[in-house]
């Protein structure tokens, strides 16, 4: 496999982990709005939506939690009904926006599951494409997005905007 230079994610690998401080996503939603790293889509009461840094696909979304917790079980039912509410409005955009022919909807719980922030528990929103698979992922190991995510964040807020109002 060739090896890609990605230094910007030094400060991801070196965060603390386990706990609430020095959590990805317990500092997301306090980030500046209008900062061009911020790319949280939309708000709840009990969670939020943001692209992954490192996404699988265009348009690729984690549905958090603000409750810091490593597992959905400790979550009341009101966040969970709220975390799959805004993963149905997530695939509308989504839809809206890019006319995926599928999703992959999950969410990996422990390290050992394959959680990269394991310590928060979240789900992932991965719109597909019939083919998407193509010569690049499946030989040449290399994943292509054809748009810069502070791009797709922007259309997302709007689409999300059009048919919800506020994000």
């Amino acid at each position: 496999m060739d090896q890609l230079y990605t230094p910007w994610r030094m400060p991801y690998i070196k965060r603390k982990r386990g706990s609430a401080d020095g959590c990805l996503f317990c500092e997301l939603p306090s980030r500046d709005a209008a900062a061009a790293d911020n790319l949280l889509v939309a708000r709840g009461a009990g969670c939020f939506a943001v692209l992954n840094r490192y996404p699988y696909t265009f348009g690729h979304t984690l549905v958090v939690p603000y409750a810091h917790s490593p597992s959905p079980e400790s979550l009341p039912a009101g966040v969970l009904t709220e975390v799959m509410s805004m993963s149905n409005r997530v695939m509308r955009v989504l839809r809206e926006l890019a006319h995926p022919d599928g999703f992959n909807i999950g969410a990996n719980i422990g390290a050992a599951a394959g959680a990269g922030i394991a310590a928060h528990f979240h789900y992932h929103i991965v719109p597909r494409w019939s083919g998407d698979a193509n010569f690049m992922v499946s030989i040449g190991e290399t994943q292509t997005i054809a748009e810069e995510l502070s791009v797709i964040r922007q259309q997302m807020r709007e689409t999300w905007r059009g048919l919800y109002g506020a994000a």
